[in-house]
């Protein structure tokens, strides 16, 4: 039997306990469901091991078996056992190792009384001479906006090896913020209602995202390596606070650390302590190293506020001047951080080193340059708010300065950005960026 066939068969086979929840309304059962209820996942795999994931509901603690299968032979070549826990929403992961370099696997949980999560698949990274390496990559995934289309194509594709997904895996939101309520799709209905803020409201989040069944099938059919960026956590996020934060909801330190629990609980990521962020290398046999980096709260600074900076000036040249060359180019600025920027370099170098062919950076936001062209002010009509006739006139003040758009991106850390970019060139790497974040 080919992997092509196996691959339909699974498909079939997975979609049976799924499909209902692609129905209008559907994505509320989640609530109240026992058993393996949101199918199961994998990630951060190397050349012997893979991590999995599944979520088991019952009345407490439930030990699970997890069974790993080799499909040429159907055998039983790995597992082992995990527990999923109350105290974090009754998921399961285990690193399962000893696995050989590049091969396809089939996996599964059984539960105490019989029962069998969906039969997933999964894949280990090569090891030695690698031709070829392909990777779907993903952002930006707003559920009440539509369907996610983008990750049903990917799982009707037979020639992909990993999927990757930058960030913005959710919006904090409340429904009816972004998007209105008359850009929102019906039958698009996300949990809860409010913008959330505590445990309960992170975990009904991800409940109601991962009861999509495309989501659902684009884990089960591929290991993902992922990283947060804004969203997972509240809108344009720093160290420090966040643009969608206020003081009247509580403590922001208390907040990031209740999204990035969540986060590890519902994401095929490794555990980790609260306060340590993720940032790690993959190597793709001797063709590419993939370095993923956490941009958000680890150690970047405030984004810059230009409209702040020119209100009550009268001097708006003057004020622009000043901006530019002092407060947006100040060498100290930083998105990673000083101990990740000496990781991101030391790797590189290493990747170089070690013969791989490219060094192929993952992260969660824009790396070019992007400003608003002078002619941006003659679209927008008289009908406009008036924010957006302000934020159009601050941009194309901006333009003309030599400033960017958008302070919340590379552009507005740009000795940071350089530091990278110098990095890149003392290592004679060969770099490709993946950026996330931009909708466009």
């Amino acid at each position: 039997m080919t992997l092509d066939l196996d691959r339909r068969l699974l498909l079939q086979a997975g979609t049976f306990g799924i499909a209902a929840l692609s129905l209008p309304g559907a994505a509320l059962a989640f609530q109240s469901a026992s058993g393996f209820s949101h199918g199961v996942a994998s990630g951060e795999p190397t050349q012997n091991s893979v991590l999995l994931w599944t979520r088991y509901v019952s009345s407490g603690d439930t030990r699970l078996t997890a069974e790993v299968t080799d499909p040429a032979t159907g055998k039983v070549v790995g597992g082992g056992s995990v527990t999923a826990t109350r105290d974090r929403d009754s998921i399961a992961k285990l690193v399962v190792d000893g696995l050989q370099p590049g091969r396809w696997y089939y996996y599964r949980f059984i539960a105490p009384d019989g029962s069998a999560s969906p039969q997933g698949r999964t894949r280990t990274l090569p090891d030695g001479e690698t031709a070829k390496f392909r990777m779907g990559v993903f952002s930006c995934s707003n559920l009440p906006f539509g369907w996610f289309n983008a990750y049903a194509a990917a799982c009707a594709r037979d020639d992909l090896d990993l999927v990757m997904h930058l960030g913005d895996y959710f919006y904090e939101y409340q429904v009816g913020k972004y998007p209105s309520a008359a850009e929102a799709l019906p039958g698009r209905t996300i949990q809860p209602s409010n913008e959330i803020l505590t445990l309960m409201d992170y975990r009904l989040r991800y409940q109601s995202y991962r009861a999509d069944a495309d989501l659902q099938r684009l884990h089960q059919m591929w290991p993902m390596i992922a990283q947060w960026d804004d969203h997972e956590i509240a809108n344009d996020s720093w160290q420090h606070g966040a643009e969608n934060h206020q003081a009247d909801e509580g403590d922001y330190e208390t907040r990031k650390r209740i999204a990035r629990r969540v986060y590890r609980e519902w994401m095929p990521v490794s555990d980790l302590p609260d306060d340590q962020d993720q940032w790690k290398s993959y190597r793709i046999g001797d063709l590419a190293t993939i370095l993923l980096t956490e941009s958000r709260l680890h150690a970047r600074d405030e984004q810059l506020d230009l409209g702040a900076a020119l209100k009550g000036q009268t001097n708006v040249e003057a004020t622009l001047a000043a901006f530019r060359d002092q407060t947006w180019r100040d060498p100290s600025r930083t998105m990673l951080g000083m101990d990740q920027e000496a990781w991101f370099a030391d790797t590189l170098k290493r990747s170089v080193g070690a013969g791989q062919k490219w060094q192929v950076w993952a992260q969660q936001t824009v790396m070019g340059n992007l400003r608003l062209p002078p002619q941006a002010l003659g679209w927008i009509p008289e009908s406009a708010p008036e924010i957006a006739k302000l934020r159009a006139a601050i941009g194309a003040m901006a333009s003309k300065a030599g400033l960017p758009l958008n302070f919340d991106s590379w552009d507005g850390y740009p000795a940071a950005r350089n530091r990278a970019l110098k990095a890149a060139q003392a290592a004679d790497a060969d770099l490709i960026v993946l950026s996330g974040d931009s909708h466009n």
